[in-house]
């Protein structure tokens, strides 16, 4: 497989269905998310310094979405650097396998919800950024 670049890391729209009653957004897993959906969480009640994140998946896609306040995805391929401001809940983040990413800048009150291609696994992740280089380097996802 070839390694992901912070090319294909994608800002998807959803769809917006606004109304006077309030606006509804959904989402359909393989239609609006391009992958299956194993789990869903959400981070809340954020420090407006702490910073989220800040490893990589050797093989879970995650797609990130703001869905009250704001906060940066920070992220990384190896080479090259990114960064996408979050602050609309009808738009979402594609984070695929071997992307570095951090979630940063929380403004207050933000809530960030995460759909995930796969149930939580810790040896998926990869937590320390000289381990991420050297696997990027070797063109590798496992150690």
């Amino acid at each position: 497989m070839p390694q992901p670049s912070i090319d294909d890391c994608r800002l998807i729209d959803l769809p917006k269905i606004v109304d006077a009653r309030g606006n509804l957004t959904f989402i359909e897993e393989l239609r609006h998310v391009p992958f299956a959906v194993r789990r869903v969480f959400y981070l809340y009640d954020l420090p407006t310094e702490a910073s989220r994140g800040a490893h990589a998946h050797r093989q879970q896609h995650q797609f990130l979405i703001c869905l009250s306040g704001s906060f940066d995805v920070e992220f990384d391929d190896g080479s090259r650097t990114g960064k996408i401001h979050l602050n609309r809940p009808w738009k979402g983040l594609h984070v695929p396998p071997m992307i570095w990413a951090a979630e940063t800048n929380f403004g207050p009150g933000s809530v960030c919800l995460v759909l995930s291609s796969d149930l939580y696994s810790a040896s998926d992740y990869i937590r320390e950024y000289a381990e991420y280089l050297s696997l990027v380097k070797a063109g590798s996802r496992n150690p």
